[in-house]
């Protein structure tokens, strides 16, 4: 797999969101979309980026943007995480790590590197967070947006 950069397309992959409903990310066409790649649920770290992400949704919408969490977590670990949390985004469980080893976030822990991508309307990569400030990640979308 290439080295994903800023200005190339964004690999398209399909998952079952916690609803059961097949999506694919080109059913995002035409909205910005926000990808990050986290460890694991229900750590101090990705539970800040997540509710982060959860309390900026009404400005990130506003910005046209749609929001996708992945990790190796199970189906039922993220459906109690965004339960517990009340997350307002799709998370999606890559056990087999097929969308982490596409993006190449994959660590040597096994698990999702903390890193995200945000693509444009046609899902050109806008911009890659290789570090991420969890607590503040939504802002950091936003404060790049807007300059």
């Amino acid at each position: 797999m290439a080295k994903l950069l800023e200005g190339k397309k964004a690999p398209s992959f399909e998952y079952t969101n916690l609803k059961g409903k097949k999506i694919s990310l080109d059913d995002f066409l035409g909205f910005k979309v926000l990808i990050y790649f986290y460890p694991r649920d229900n750590t101090p770290g990705c539970t800040k980026q997540a509710c982060s992400l959860r309390d900026s949704m009404n400005l990130l919408k506003k910005m046209n943007i749609k929001v996708i969490g992945v990790s190796k977590d199970s189906e039922k670990s993220h459906i109690n995480f965004t339960s517990k949390y009340d997350l307002n985004f799709d998370l999606v469980s890559d056990e087999s790590k097929k969308i982490i080893k596409l993006y190449g976030v994959l660590n040597e822990k096994g698990s999702a590197s903390r890193k995200s991508f945000l693509l444009d309307e046609k899902h050109r990569i806008l911009k890659i967070w290789d570090k991420v400030k969890t607590a503040e990640h939504a802002e950091e979308v936003l404060e790049f947006l807007n300059s």
